[in-house]
């Protein structure tokens, strides 16, 4: 859980999770990265690898690596083999499953935008542990929205709001490389 509540309240507009002028939620994604990346380094262990889940946490995964000047290529992992609605969604046209490295004896910090009921993430371990045997797994998300399903919380998460059951929260990253949040209705 973030204890810095400085960096909840960086950037312009309201602080991130407070409702916005218009009535909406504001999350400022930018000041949020900066509050992860702090976090994700007390995570890190010497010799621990990244692995981004797709989509949004892999963009995340992406600028980390290089942020941290960490040597090689970070992980990018796919939930889609493993869900458990894979019959009602088949696969996702998002990225797939790249390790580029051994997952055998690894530290591995698992990175990802927003966690919500933890079922993504239980087919995103699964999905690890088909390429190998971690030493340990740790989770760093952007946001928690809670309505958890599975006994599933992150080690950090930068920020932790509440919304509704048919609201959804999608990180977006412009053609700069700019984190931006999006609520929607569905």
């Amino acid at each position: 859980m973030n204890q810095n509540n400085e960096a909840i309240h960086a950037g312009n507009g309201p602080a991130p999770g407070a409702p916005a002028p218009s009535g909406g939620l504001f999350l400022d994604a930018e000041a949020l990265y900066k509050e992860l990346l702090r976090g994700v380094q007390m995570l890190m262990q010497a010799d621990s690898r990244l692995v981004g889940i797709t989509s949004g946490g892999a963009w995340l995964v992406e600028r980390l690596q290089r942020d941290l000047h960490l040597p090689g290529k970070p992980g990018v992992i796919s939930s889609a083999m493993h869900r458990d609605d894979f019959a009602k969604r088949g696969l996702a046209s998002s990225a797939q499953t790249q390790l580029p490295f051994d997952i055998n004896g690894a530290h591995i910090v698992i990175l990802d935008d927003v966690l919500y009921t933890g079922r993504t993430l239980r087919a995103v371990i699964n999905e690890l542990f088909d390429y190998g045997r971690p030493a340990s797994v740790k989770l760093a998300v952007l946001v928690d929205r809670g309505g958890r399903q599975l006994p599933v919380q992150a080690d950090f998460a930068a920020a932790r709001v509440a919304l509704g059951e048919q609201q959804s929260l999608a990180l977006a990253r412009n053609e700069t490389g700019a984190f931006s949040f999006e609520v929607k209705n569905k």
